[in-house]
């Protein structure tokens, strides 16, 4: 048995039918065993709903204010609490799907009414749920055989096959951004403009790069394909107008 078995969420899902997020989701939180959920997510009809709410609440409830006054407390510093909390939206986002992307071509939809957290004790967020569990696959995704995504994608298997790398990361990257934006706008006005938005998007740059780079080596396996796929996110975020390349960008890349 793997560490990552042990973790008492993972432990106690209840998975009914195992779908193709779940053996993703499996892979990912072999990455880092000794910290199973920093990777993957959880499909939110596996779990009890105790200490998990729906991500959505950051921007129209007061989630992230008390995030931000509880980080500001604990630290002293509003710059470091602003750049604390930017930090955990990144990752919650962008910086677990990323990693899948990087390994297998796959994309789970980050969207904002797609995402639940759950927190721990203290409130922190400690892992990361789905609503809906379909992936966003490439045509020749093992699914599929080897033989190529049919001309009906097979929704049924949960999955739908988009028509190549390009429109993979150009619908993650509108996925991300519009989950973001207004994540970092709410963040912004909580903080009272200590963290620029602009610092938050360069944020995003370093996660994208960060995971391109430290998962390949977590996984044993060359670079290429997650490179190329991770600088084609970027040049889609490019695309939408926000500073996801630049200089002063901070490192979220964990280490195991």
């Amino acid at each position: 048995m793997t560490a990552a078995l042990l973790d008492p969420l993972i432990a106690t899902m209840n998975i009914r039918r195992v779908l193709p997020l779940h053996e993703s989701s499996h892979r990912l939180r072999e990455l880092c065993p000794a910290d199973p959920r920093v990777y993957g997510v959880a499909v939110m009809s596996d779990v009890s709903r105790r200490r998990w709410w729906p991500l959505a609440e950051a921007v129209a409830g007061d989630r992230l204010q008390a995030m931000y006054d509880g980080a500001a407390a604990d630290t002293g510093s509003e710059a470091v609490a602003a750049h604390q909390v930017a930090a955990m939206l990144v990752h919650v986002v962008i910086g677990r799907v990323v990693p899948l992307l990087v390994l297998e071509g796959r994309a789970w939809d980050p969207g904002l009414e797609n995402l639940w957290v759950h927190v721990d004790s203290e409130a922190a967020i400690d892992w990361v749920g789905v609503v809906e569990p379909t992936l966003r696959v490439l045509p020749g995704d093992p699914i599929f055989g080897g033989r190529g995504a049919p001309a009906t994608p097979r929704i049924g298997d949960g999955v739908v096959a988009l028509p190549g790398e390009a429109a993979l990361t150009t619908w993650l990257a509108h996925r991300c951004h519009r989950a973001l934006e207004p994540l970092f706008a709410r963040l912004y006005q909580v903080s009272g403009g200590v963290l620029a938005v602009p610092a938050m998007w360069h944020m995003v740059g370093s996660a994208v790069v960060g995971a391109a780079t430290q998962v390949p080596v977590l996984a044993g396996i060359g670079e290429a394909d997650g490179m190329r796929r991770a600088q084609a996110v970027l040049d889609a975020l490019v695309g939408f107008g926000v500073p996801v390349r630049g200089r002063g960008r901070v490192s979220l890349a964990r280490a195991c």
